[in-house]
């Protein structure tokens, strides 16, 4: 699939560059990742769009994503591939949104940013929903199967609606 990881600086300069976090980078941000890479391949926006997803902690550094997780989102036809990452402060530099999964996850970022110069880019992923009332994008790592079809179902709702955004901005 497109948006195979490379350094975003790498690409071209006009493309939007998108960074979902969550915690591990095991289950939330990899789903969102791949949510967002089908819906903007479906748009034949691959050329324009890049997509990649990490975690405020590194415990899982160099792993796939959670087995669950990737079930569930093949069962809906996306593919998670992406290899787990922390987040690198030159992330605030490379990507024009990082979208956080929780108000965890958006504290933690916006601690990161020292200079307090990167805050606008940092936005939480619910804030794109219209169709799921959700202040958050529940952890389902703990949970059972109904919690990571809930994550989906939210992805979903949010990813559309903010590749609407960003369509509008290309």
């Amino acid at each position: 699939m497109a948006n195979e990881k490379t350094d975003p600086a790498d690409r071209g300069l006009n493309m939007k560059k998108l960074l979902f976090v969550c915690l591990g980078n095991i289950c939330r941000s990899p789903a969102a990742e791949g949510v967002m890479k089908t819906l903007v391949a479906k748009n034949n926006l691959s050329d324009k769009i890049y997509i990649d997803s990490c975690g405020t902690s590194s415990n899982h550094e160099g792993e796939q994503a959670d087995p669950r997780m990737r079930t569930h989102a093949t069962q809906r036809g996306y593919n998670l591939e992406s290899i787990a990452r922390g987040f690198r402060e030159k992330d605030f530099e490379e990507f024009d949104y990082i979208l956080t999964m929780d108000d965890s996850n958006y504290s933690n970022i916006l601690a990161l940013d020292k200079s307090k110069e990167y805050g606008e880019k940092v936005i939480p992923m619910t804030k794109f929903c219209k169709n799921i009332n959700a202040k958050d994008v529940p952890d389902p790592y703990y949970g059972g199967t109904d919690g990571f079809e809930h994550v989906l179902d939210i992805l979903e709702d949010a990813c559309e609606n903010f590749l609407t955004k960003v369509k509008g901005e290309l």
